[in-house]
């Protein structure tokens, strides 16, 4: 298990657009993603359990992976956070 804690650093926070990119990029892995924020754990390749975590600007989210290429998975998911979604 590989975990590392991001922040949404775009002022737009988590909507239809990061969630579909960070789908995107976490089905390209073979191992179990999970998005933590606060109580509540989703699904990383589930859009709709992305954005019911409604992680706006300043959210620390925890992600999470387990399994073969977790390390790989939760860098690239990761790199999504920083590059602000290519939205700014």
């Amino acid at each position: 298990m590989y975990e590392k804690i991001v922040r949404v650093i775009n002022r737009a926070g988590i909507h239809a657009r990061p969630a579909a990119l960070l789908v995107q990029a976490a089905k390209d892995f073979p191992c179990d993603i999970y998005f933590e924020r606060d109580d509540d754990r989703i699904n990383g390749k589930s859009i709709m359990g992305i954005i019911t975590l409604g992680a706006g600007y300043g959210s620390e989210i925890k992600l999470i992976a387990d399994g073969e290429s977790e390390r790989e998975a939760v860098e690239a998911l990761a790199r999504l956070f920083e590059t602000k979604f290519e939205e700014e």
